[in-house]
């Protein structure tokens, strides 16, 4: 019976966590399959919203009017990589490196030092009886996520919206009709960054503490999230893939947490990281080549049946 309750508690804690970093994960999607635009800039402005929140919180601030901050100041950061890429000529790749390293030594002056703890501070996750405190937890991360995923759902339908898709799909032909490609990029990767910064704030009051470390790898757990979301639960639609970039955040860190618990040690996630992701898109090419075959088999039978006929 013990065994199943802390079964159990691990998996609850790796939800709430998951829909944290879903957040996380609308941000890289948003990038990474909308825009197209590789951005490492997502490893600095996690620890940015971190910084920023737990920063205003000791200072007395409101821990929800410090989290809008953090995502205000995610907003500038990937706006500076996408005018370092549009209006500097930087290769999109280079450009989110050079403000990633930027955002090391601006994230430290933010903070004043390598960790800020959140003990006894008034966060958005009350503190009190720990039954009660998990209960509003798994509560309200969902329906901040779900809030937030509506939100992206509807600003991607919206003329702005379909001017980033578009430019994600074509940039060349948009321009043809006289969308300013270099807008929508600015726009959509500063969206991308605030969104990682607002899960950078949540996740920080979450766990108690921001770390000047913590944002390291977030790239890869974001990929990570929306490559599982997409090859598990499918992409038809905007609403759906969105949805599954979630799911796909919350089956990750479900799977870390097993994998800890039997077995690995926490210096093993990196390589565990790295593996999930490797098999996520290796599995969607080894499909496509065989029903690719297939097709190619079926063609040649139907072939040599009209030939022999």
């Amino acid at each position: 019976m013990a065994f199943l309750s802390s079964l159990l508690g691990s998996i609850v804690g790796s939800v709430e966590l998951g829909l944290l970093y879903a957040i996380m994960a609308l941000g890289v999607y948003l990038t990474y399959r909308v825009l197209d635009f590789p951005d490492l800039t997502v490893d600095g402005s996690f620890t940015t919203g971190a910084g920023i929140a737990a920063g205003m919180i000791v200072a007395g601030y409101s821990p929800w009017l410090a989290t809008g901050v953090a995502f205000l100041g995610g907003l500038a950061a990937g706006a500076v990589t996408g005018l370092l890429h549009t209006k500097g000529g930087i290769n999109p790749l280079l450009s989110g490196i050079l403000m990633m390293i930027a955002l090391y030594t601006i994230n430290y002056r933010i903070m004043g030092r390598p960790n800020i703890p959140l003990l006894n501070q008034e966060t958005v996750f009350p503190d009190g009886e720990l039954f009660l405190s998990a209960t509003y937890a798994l509560i309200m991360a969902p329906i901040v996520v779900l809030v937030l995923k509506l939100l992206l759902d509807w600003f991607l339908r919206t003329d702005l919206g379909m001017a980033i898709r578009a430019t994600g799909d074509n940039a060349r032909m948009i321009r043809s009709f006289g969308v300013n490609t270099d807008n929508t990029i600015v726009t959509g990767v500063s969206l991308s960054n605030g969104l990682v910064a607002m899960a950078g704030a949540f996740v920080a009051q979450y766990q108690g503490f921001a770390d000047l470390q913590m944002g390291i790898g977030m790239i890869v757990i974001g990929l990570a999230s929306v490559i599982i979301g997409e090859v598990i639960f499918g992409v038809r639609s905007i609403w759906r893939t969105t949805l599954a970039v979630i799911l796909g955040a919350v089956v990750y860190r479900i799977v870390i947490a097993l994998s800890i618990r039997y077995g690995l040690e926490a210096s093993d996630m990196k390589l565990m990281t790295a593996l999930i992701v490797t098999i996520a898109l290796i599995v969607p090419m080894v499909n496509k080549r065989r029903r690719q075959r297939l097709v190619g088999r079926k063609r040649s039978l139907e072939l040599t049946e009209e030939a022999g006929t």
